[in-house]
């Protein structure tokens, strides 16, 4: 764990691997703190990998202002630069893949291959379910709405509840107090990033992404719905649509679904 100034913040990030660059790019709350293998995560094995605590959330600054995509896609370009990587493919995750639909197309030099995992690319082609309308809910209350929009196949409804596969295991962690419960500017930095997430829109210019991308995700995500994926898909220049069996969290519910991205990124 290391950190460095970029622009006007200072970000936490982390290097593991070895291999061809790749840029992860993660999704809405995202703390690296959340998973202690990251190390040992399967696109590691054969790749140097830099991830890193977006602004407001982590150990990164929080500054209390508002946010806006475009800055969040500075922030990754100018890690980047600060580390000395000229150019990487980049992985985008949920809210990390439209930060990444925004920096390739405000740094496109900077991006070899794109991956744009369980995301949206706004406006008319669909934006991702609203979490900012469910921000000030209690966190087990608003851990009970997200289950069935995480993944279709969830209905708390029934007795015992109808949970998709991991979702046994990611209920109780959805709605425990965060990791950084204990740093009073983390609610604030969650919020701006939600913020900036609801003005996100780039659908018009996605024929300006002409890398070639891997559009992924999964079949029953009521997050970042099918739908959006196909529009996505469809208006990038050259670009593959996957689909893996799980929902938002797809990329650990189906064993497949890593090694298709990994094949991505090396042919």
């Amino acid at each position: 764990m290391a950190f460095v100034r970029v622009g006007d913040i200072d970000i936490c990030h982390e290097v593991h691997g070895a291999g061809p660059r790749v840029v992860l790019i993660s999704g809405t709350g995202g703390d690296l703190r959340v998973n202690p293998n990251r190390a040992n995560d399967p696109i590691t094995k054969a790749h140097e990998v830099l991830m890193y605590d977006q602004r407001g959330l982590g150990r990164s600054s929080k500054p209390d202002e508002p946010y806006s995509m475009e800055q969040y896609a500075d922030d990754a370009a100018g890690l980047m630069d600060a580390v000395g990587w000229e150019r990487a493919h980049v992985v985008g995750i949920s809210f990390g893949g439209m930060v990444a639909q925004h920096l390739t197309l405000r740094h496109p030099d900077c991006v070899d291959r794109l991956v744009l995992c369980c995301t949206s690319a706004g406006g008319a082609g669909g934006s991702s379910f609203d979490l900012l309308s469910i921000a000030d809910l209690p966190r087990d209350e608003r851990a009970t709405v997200s289950m069935p929009i995480m993944d279709t196949r969830n209905d708390l409804s029934t007795d015992p509840p109808t949970l998709a596969p991991l979702f046994d295991r990611l209920g109780p962690f959805m709605a425990a107090p965060p990791l950084n419960a204990d740093d009073p500017d983390a609610a604030m930095g969650a919020r701006r990033q939600l913020e900036a997430r609801a003005e996100h829109d780039v659908y018009d210019r996605l024929d300006e992404i002409t890398m070639p991308t891997l559009v992924a995700g999964g079949r029953y995500d009521g997050q970042a719905p099918p739908d959006n994926l196909e529009r996505l898909a469809a208006a990038l220049p050259d670009a593959t649509l996957r689909f893996f069996d799980g929902g938002h969290m797809f990329l650990l519910q189906d064993r497949t679904a890593w090694p298709a991205i990994i094949d991505f990124l090396d042919r």
